[in-house]
């Protein structure tokens, strides 16, 4: 006996309904599985340095060279000062994940001071560092003083930072971690060696004047969202600003 049309038709509502539910739980996976950032191209990056440390007024450079395989990256930083040599070597290295950089490892060296070493020991879901007997857990999105620069770049070019918006993460430096949160800007116009350019400014929520370092940092994205200029602040009024002059291809 042939079915007839009153049983076939409920059975192809069914199949489309069926269908039409797994498309849209297609859709919402790959939805869900989409990166949260897009970290920038590798390249070399050269800044002009002007400071005051100390009431003593200070120039130099600092090359930074951000690497990028789409798994991996680096950030490595030195900086000179033209009457005292090289100040700061900075390291950074790890994954990049879907939601942003993973750091491995942060190392650093000061001017007249050894290096340290920050550990972010993914098994143990630790981080640990060389200069003190703290440690931090790793609950996600932790970043080192390096790498949380790229992370914020990171988060830009995936249009993740709205004007008014605050985005918070733990950073860790030489000797513990604390939580951090930035402050999302209007763009702005300013006056870099690079020219005129737009730029998008973020800076550290500052919570005691009195001990928090001010970081602000301004980023182009008709430069692929690099660090154009950059300031550290500290509470006695040193401070160190970098303002973007050259951007080399990665060799």
């Amino acid at each position: 006996m042939k079915p007839s049309f009153s049983r076939i038709l409920p059975i192809s509502l069914l199949l489309g309904l069926l269908l039409s539910q797994a498309s849209v739980l297609a859709q919402g996976a790959s939805k869900t599985a989409s990166p949260k950032v897009n970290a920038p191209p590798s390249a070399d990056l050269r800044y002009a340095i002007k400071a005051n440390q100390k009431g003593l007024s200070l120039d130099g450079t600092a090359l930074v060279r951000w690497r990028n395989d789409s798994q991996r990256y680096s950030v490595a930083t030195e900086t000179h000062a033209s009457l005292l040599g090289k100040i700061l070597e900075a390291k950074s290295e790890g994954a990049i994940e879907r939601d942003g950089l993973a750091p491995a490892t942060a190392t650093e060296k000061r001017f007249r001071r050894g290096q340290t070493t920050t550990t972010f020991d993914r098994a143990a879901r630790t981080i640990r560092f060389s200069a003190s007997d703290a440690s931090y857990p790793i609950r996600g999105g932790e970043q080192d003083r390096n790498s949380a620069i790229w992370q914020l770049v990171s988060l830009a070019r995936a249009n993740q930072l709205k004007a008014g918006s605050t985005v918070s993460f733990v950073v860790a430096g030489q000797k513990d971690a604390d939580p951090w949160s930035f402050k999302v800007g209007r763009q702005q116009t300013i006056a870099t060696p690079l020219g005129k350019l737009k730029a998008q400014p973020i800076s550290k929520v500052v919570k005691n004047a009195g001990k928090d370092q001010k970081v602000e940092i301004w980023l182009a994205s008709a430069k692929e969202w690099y660090p154009v200029r950059l300031r550290f602040t500290e509470p006695n009024g040193d401070f160190i600003e970098q303002a973007l002059e050259k951007i080399s291809p990665a060799s």
